[in-house]
């Protein structure tokens, strides 16, 4: 058996996983649809919890490549066969055979113009976290006008936990990625006044906590559980904010000169057609069993890795991807054991139960 595997997705977990396999001595050929491997990545400034430059991180993925294949501005638009003789099919035309897929299409940013009461697309100083990541790695934060703003407003979990847009998952990553934005403010502008507004604060990961009470007790970030109910404009450009105070239960106005929305994360289902993949309740990739199949789709001989599960932070999706990899690695000994029924290779999961 020709052991070779196709990626499709360069993000985070899919370069850790086509660096892991490529020391496994396993074959791998990287198809990525944007011109450079990193994914979102790409747009980053720093990454949490400890500031780590994205630039950095793609960097050190892409050393591990050794003889990958890479496939930049290409897509996938059909695969054939089934495990462990697949037909991978690309825009340009080209015909990759391989034992084995690992889909890591990561996932897609929540569109913030769908929640119109926040002014996104209509106000000139309302942008979200990627916008104002941009001005980060610029390394200058501003109004559209140019000037430095001397009140900024961050909103958490818009188009997460949101029924309204049938988003009723959490994001995960927000609540910390807008304490760390909160921070680089500061750095920035120390001058600025940072209002962070929240439904609940979840910082789940190792240093995280820590975080939030750093932006806090040093740089002085402030928290409001709040819910806004709707941002207008005044003549200067600045934002005038209703909210209500969930502590207090009393109405709340506050006057902010830029206004960032921390966007969530939207499962990304192009392949679902094309790789006859399952989608969750969740609009993202569904696993085969959530506890001991993670990385199994539904499909034998196709893998998931990173976000293409569900939201996950940077190094979750790093280590998703490495797992993946294993698990490729394990699948190709169990082929090379196991003899075909019906023509077909069957690898079943086994579970210990003590």
């Amino acid at each position: 058996m020709n052991k070779k595997v196709v990626i499709i997705g360069a993000g985070p977990a899919g370069m850790a996983a086509a660096g892991r396999l490529q020391d496994l001595g396993i074959d791998v050929v990287l198809i990525e649809k944007q011109d450079k491997l990193g994914g979102h990545l790409n747009k980053y400034y720093k990454v949490f919890p400890d500031f780590t430059d994205a630039s950095e991180i793609i960097n050190n993925l892409q050393v591990n490549l050794g003889k990958t294949r890479i496939l930049t501005q290409t897509t996938v638009t059909k695969i054939k066969g089934s495990a462990p003789h697949f037909t991978v099919i690309t825009s340009t035309g080209e015909q990759i055979e391989a034992s084995a897929i690992l889909v890591a299409t990561g996932f897609k940013h929540f569109d913030a113009s769908l929640k119109e009461e926040y002014g996104y697309g209509i106000y000139d100083n309302c942008i979200n976290a990627i916008e104002l990541d941009a001005m980060l790695k610029a390394g200058k934060v501003t109004t559209r006008t140019g000037k430095s703003p001397k009140k900024v407003g961050i909103i958490h979990c818009v188009g997460s936990r949101d029924e309204k847009v049938n988003n009723n998952y959490c994001s995960r990553v927000c609540c910390t990625n807008a304490v760390k934005i909160g921070i680089e403010i500061k750095e920035q502008n120390p001058d600025c006044d940072i209002y962070c507004l929240y439904m609940d604060i979840r910082v789940f990961g190792r240093g995280y906590e820590e975080l939030y009470r750093t932006s806090q007790e040093d740089f002085g970030v402030q928290f409001i559980r709040g819910r806004l109910s709707e941002a207008a404009e005044k003549n200067d450009g600045s934002l005038l904010l209703r909210l209500e105070d969930t502590l207090t239960a009393k109405p709340m106005r506050l006057t902010v000169d830029l206004l960032v929305l921390m966007v969530g994360m939207e499962g990304n289902s192009e392949l679902a057609d094309v790789a006859g993949l399952t989608i969750g309740c969740d609009r993202f990739y569904a696993t085969f069993h959530p506890q001991y199949a993670n990385n199994h789709s539904t499909q034998t001989g196709i893998f998931l890795a990173g976000t293409a599960t569900g939201p996950k932070a940077i190094m979750e999706s790093i280590t998703d991807g490495r797992s993946a990899a294993a698990e490729i690695a394990s699948f190709f000994t169990k082929i090379a054991s196991k003899s075909s029924i019906n023509g077909k290779y069957v690898i079943p999961i086994t579970v210990s139960v003590n």
